[in-house]
């Protein structure tokens, strides 16, 4: 089965922690308290939601279907903490 990248914003939470969500996988939230964490959370939330479409028939947005993973690099930028 192919992958398929889902864009999700990820945004720290004011009491610690952060929260990710995708404008376009409807009910995909997830919260972990680094950013690693909530994006193994997203992942995992965002295969139970496509399953749960196919399971009962639900429509998939089109942009997740139509744009395959690619197998080439691609950029990211991630936080680290440095003390100056």
């Amino acid at each position: 089965m192919p992958e398929h990248l889902i864009p999700i914003s990820i945004e720290p939470l004011e009491e610690g922690g952060y929260l990710a969500t995708s404008s376009v996988l409807q009910g995909l939230v997830a919260q972990g308290r680094t950013i690693a964490e909530v994006i193994e959370i997203a992942e995992d939330v965002a295969r139970k939601i496509v399953e749960s479409c196919i399971e009962h028939g639900d429509p998939i947005a089109k942009v997740i279907i139509s744009e395959p993973s690619p197998h080439k690099k691609f950029d990211l930028k991630i936080p680290v903490p440095i003390e100056v």
